[in-house]
């Protein structure tokens, strides 16, 4: 999947949370889905969090 039909799933996604749910729903699924997406860049290796989480550092 392209970066650009993700974005274009997103993007309708949010749409019909703005839709279905007002402002207050848009906002939710938009932190959701951000969440999400770093949940997934972690998972995928792509970001590195170690430095936030304590583990990995010489003590």
């Amino acid at each position: 999947m392209s970066a650009t039909t993700a974005g274009l799933f997103v993007g309708l996604l949010l749409g019909v949370a703005a839709a279905a749910g007002g402002l207050v729903g848009f906002f939710i699924a938009l932190v959701l889905g951000i969440l999400g997406l770093v949940v997934g860049r972690v998972l995928d290796g792509e970001l590195d969090i170690t430095q936030f989480t304590g583990r990995g550092r010489d003590r």
